[in-house]
């Protein structure tokens, strides 16, 4: 049997890969969660390049001292939604890599979606 890492890293490969066969060309919501913070930010594929970006230690964030927990999570997906609809994106693909969609990754996306965005 594979060991744990090989196994996370088959299935954010089989992650990405879905994605990008999507035919609709919508730019992709990736999140990346680590152990102090969580990163958010919307790739368009077809270009190569992010069109908005937003983490839980960004200077928005200066006077609140976000960490790692759901708030920080929630007002990430808020921060990004908006970022989101000002470069003129409303529908995106989720991106949540190799993560389950629990804790952090659920609270981030249903606070973008509650921002706006569409998934």
């Amino acid at each position: 049997m594979k060991d744990k890492w090989t196994r996370y890293e088959y299935r954010k490969r089989r992650t990405r890969d879905k994605l990008a066969q999507r035919p609709d060309g919508r730019p992709r919501l990736s999140v990346h969660r680590s152990l102090k913070r969580i990163y958010a930010q919307i790739i368009d594929d077809r270009q190569g390049s992010t069109l908005a970006f937003a983490c839980s230690h960004a200077k928005e964030f200066k006077a609140e001292k976000l960490g790692k927990d759901l708030a920080a999570a929630k007002r990430v997906g808020e921060l990004i939604a908006r970022k989101a609809l000002a470069a003129g994106v409303k529908k995106v693909a989720f991106d949540r890599g190799a993560h389950i969609y629990h804790g952090r990754i659920k609270a981030l996306a249903e606070a973008a979606r509650a921002a706006g965005l569409e998934f």
